[in-house]
């Protein structure tokens, strides 16, 4: 399988080989929502908390005496049973996030991307750089590798210079490829991509 590569004005310069072994063969679309379950996890504040008994506002006295006035026993106007009471077992702080064996991520973002190159998304770019901090610039260049809407940039080192230019344009994301994720491939509708990290990619992948 082979992919052309273009230059920053969408003008074919060449071409690339994509192995068979990883953009090849069925899309195992479970490990693919196993990955983006996990970071979407991760990215949970989990900042959720109820008062207990021990939080809430109101005296620890107890009401009134605990026989012979006919009522209930109780110990304290903060029980959970009682109004303005504290909370059983309520939401509390916590971290949402887990991890993934290896394998499954690596065999998720291998799937995401075999999903890429069968739908066409994916653009190998001879070079992601520019020459200055434009985001009018960036966004120029984008249309003319048919970005429309989302997309994510993928480079061996990233541009300084192109990385400061897109950080305000809405939907692009630029990270480098060994930080790439399933989830970001799959939330991108295009795929822009260096020679380089692509063969970083498929080295890592294979």
């Amino acid at each position: 399988m082979e992919l052309d590569v273009v230059d920053n004005k969408n003008a074919r310069v060449g071409s690339i080989e994509l192995s068979d072994e990883v953009f090849g063969g069925r899309v195992n679309t479970e490990l693919i929502w196993e990955s983006v379950v996990r970071a979407n996890a991760a990215q949970r504040r989990g900042t959720h908390a109820t008062k207990n008994r021990a939080l809430v506002s109101g005296s620890g006295k107890k009401p009134w005496r605990q026989k012979g006035t006919g009522r209930a026993r109780v110990g304290s106007i903060r029980n959970p049973l009682w109004r303005h009471g504290g909370t059983v077992f309520g939401p509390q702080p916590r971290s949402y996030e887990y991890t993934l064996p290896k394998k499954v991520e690596l065999g998720a973002l291998r799937a995401a991307l075999a999903q890429k190159v069968k739908d066409g998304a994916l653009v190998v770019v001879e070079q992601l750089s520019a020459e200055a901090i434009k985001t009018k610039a960036a966004v120029e260049l984008l249309k003319r590798l048919g970005v429309t809407g989302k997309a994510v940039l993928v480079d061996v080192a990233l541009d300084e210079n192109l990385a400061r230019s897109v950080r305000n344009v809405p939907g692009i994301a630029i990270v480098q490829s060994r930080r790439l994720t399933a989830r970001d491939v799959m939330d991108a509708g295009r795929v822009i991509v260096t020679p380089g990290a692509l063969a970083k990619l498929q080295e890592a992948l294979g």
